[in-house]
């Protein structure tokens, strides 16, 4: 089967739709003159569209992930979080490392908070966070594979973001733009 463009088999023309739905899933984006049968992954519903199911997949995770670190920041129960604030950063707070890292676990849950409610707020919210983690952690030394697994985070919470610009938090339907 080509991928070509629907109602093409092989190269050669067949007067009809082509049926194959994964062929479909290849070219459903192409436009042409030639008709096409209305079973679309678009008519699918918005759950067929691998775009929304990223911006689920993303939206739950950067809810989820900040509210339980955050959280945790209160029990210690994953790690000591204490050792992961820069002397440098810790200097610069008017409180003790571990009631700094009280303030960081709040700022972390609210954030989580926001990235539900409306992730277009939500996503730059988290995404600068994990930028200013990032130096931080950069300040403290053997701590560079941490910071590079945050800087993948902080691509994954930019992708959020992007995907947030067409997916309303409130409808979770794909937002129509006016052309």
């Amino acid at each position: 089967m080509s991928a070509s463009a629907p109602g093409v088999l092989n190269g050669h023309r067949t007067g009809q739709p082509e049926r194959n739905v994964f062929a479909m899933a290849h070219t459903h984006h192409l436009r042409t003159s030639t008709k096409t049968t209305s079973e679309t992954p678009s008519s699918w519903g918005p759950a067929a569209d691998p775009a929304y199911q990223a911006f689920l997949i993303l939206r739950s995770a950067f809810t989820i992930a900040p509210i339980l670190f955050g959280a945790d920041k209160f029990f210690h129960l994953l790690v000591n979080w204490d050792r992961y604030l820069a002397p440098t950063i810790a200097q610069l707070s008017p409180f003790s490392v571990h009631q700094t890292m009280y303030v960081v676990g709040v700022i972390e849950i609210v954030a989580g908070i926001v990235v539900a409610v409306a992730p277009r707020i939500g996503a730059p919210i988290v995404s600068l966070w994990l930028l200013g983690i990032i130096v931080n952690l950069l300040l403290i030394p053997g701590y560079y594979d941490v910071a590079l697994r945050d800087f993948g985070l902080f691509l994954a919470a930019v992708a959020l973001w992007r995907l947030s610009l067409a997916y309303s938090a409130r409808t979770l339907r794909p937002i129509r733009h006016s052309v």
